[in-house]
């Protein structure tokens, strides 16, 4: 059985779905004002991974990860770029599309974009404002009600007493409570508007959340998953809208990944140590970057460095090098066979794909001692569970970004080494190992022919 750790509970619970062989989980995305970062790309990958085994698990997945494409980071970036909020928005949903494809990530169900749904969400701040859990204010500004939703807080395990202990600063005059957060913003001159009972404005950034997931998976649905950075208070206030207005809970499983750090620090674009996807995939391939993010436990913290990056890549070349030098059969999994099993039990126990990363290393000495194509082929189903080790296995390795000769140039010289040995000039085949080293080619003598690689 499926064992998550539940964030609303703090705690590691056995996962039963709402109803038996189907899961419905909704993932907050990402907001369109610029390219995605490797902490972006940590959520991507972890809950491409959850859907896929959940999927190899017997399950159907309904999955729905949204798209914030209108925000007040949005609204600046297209002012100072001089183009309009669509312009901005499309550019940057094609690019995170194209940094998901070349992580592995499959598309989710639905992608929903916050301005398609602006309806709902004036019904759904509606009905809180009926419900005496929410109220316009003198600024034409709709804010949430804290104080009148009993058990806010329960999520982040925070008291509203300490909350608001840090709330004291600044507090909004317009706003009964200082924990009360805003639903819907009055229209400010030069800023995209709709219609709405309390004047033209647009959402607050909570509310999208609770209004997309509503109409694609019903008030009360299996998962809900994020970043870490999001518990508190975007989950935490999702909660307080979607259960104030329907009065049912809200999702049953609460799943957060960990922060990427670098330096010890979280990585983020306010303290400007992040790096995006495109700039790590300019030196690393989208597999190699997977991998690195699958062999940390997803909730743990997961330290980004060049070096951890490179350590990947070799350890992802070990991996297709043992597929390469024994073809692997197409298999069905046998999840009774024993490595598969190991491979199991350890996803099983809350996702432990450091262990079950692990397992693939195992099998793959295996497959070298034993030269078995049925184990081989075990490897690659058992990969592909977690989105690697798909690719034609001389293509991976022979991949050649960066790289100062092409393939033609380098079967020329793998040819002129070739005629050296043959006329015993072991001298100058000794220099083209050496010149093909140096371009970063690394040549493997196997009998009958030469195979190279990428170092």
């Amino acid at each position: 059985m499926l064992i998550l750790h539940n964030s609303l509970g703090r705690e590691k619970q056995p996962f039963h779905p709402l109803v038996a062989g189907q899961v419905r989980m909704y993932v907050c995305g990402v907001t369109v004002y610029d390219y995605c970062h490797v902490g972006h790309a940590r959520v991507l990958v972890v809950f491409d991974m959850l859907v896929r085994w959940l999927l190899a698990s017997g399950y159907s997945v309904e999955y729905v990860r949204n798209i914030t494409d209108i925000d007040d980071k949005i609204i600046k970036r297209a002012a100072l770029n001089g183009e309009t909020i669509a312009e901005l928005t499309e550019r940057f949903i094609t690019a995170l599309h194209e940094d998901a494809e070349r992580l592995g990530v499959l598309a989710p169900t639905h992608e929903p974009r916050a301005t398609h749904f602006v309806p709902a969400m004036v019904d759904l701040i509606g009905r809180l404002v009926e419900r005496g859990l929410a109220y316009p204010a003198a600024n034409g500004d709709v804010y949430y009600s804290v104080h009148a939703f009993p058990g806010y807080g329960r999520l982040s395990g925070k008291a509203l007493d300490e909350l608001r202990a840090g709330e004291r600063v600044g507090i909004d005059p317009y706003k009964r409570d200082a924990l009360d957060f805003v639903l819907w913003k009055a229209a400010r001159p030069d800023e995209p508007g709709w219609e709405s009972p309390w004047g033209m404005g647009r959402p607050g950034w909570h509310i999208e959340c609770s209004a997309m997931s509503e109409h694609y998976l019903s008030p009360h649905f299996d998962i809900h998953g994020g970043g870490q950075d999001l518990l508190f208070p975007h989950h935490e206030n999702e909660i307080a809208q979607s259960e104030g207005a329907h009065g049912c809970t809200l999702a049953n499983y609460w799943v957060h990944n960990g922060f990427v750090r670098v330096d010890d620090e979280k990585m983020s674009k306010s303290l400007g140590n992040f790096f995006t996807i495109r700039e790590v995939l300019e030196r690393f391939d989208g597999e190699t970057l997977r991998l690195f993010i699958l062999r940390a436990h997803y909730r743990s913290p997961l330290n980004y460095a060049d070096g951890h990056l490179e350590d990947a890549r070799q350890s992802l070349n070990r991996l297709y090098t043992a597929l390469r030098d024994v073809p692997p059969e197409t298999i069905e999994l046998d999840w009774d066979e024993p490595w598969a099993a190991r491979f199991r039990q350890a996803m099983d126990d809350d996702l432990n794909t450091s262990l079950a990363v692990s397992v693939l290393f195992e099998l793959a000495a295996e497959v070298n001692k034993s030269r078995s194509s049925q184990r081989a082929g075990l490897l690659r189903a058992l990969g592909g569970v977690l989105g690697l080790l798909q690719s034609d296995p001389v293509q991976h390795l022979q991949q050649l970004g960066g790289c100062a000769l092409d393939a033609a140039q380098i079967d020329a010289l793998i040819a002129a080494r070739a005629l050296a040995r043959k006329n015993r000039d072991f001298a100058e085949a000794d220099r083209v190992r050496a010149e093909l080293m140096q371009a970063g080619i690394v040549l493997e003598d196997q009998p009958g022919a030469t195979l190279w690689r990428r170092a």
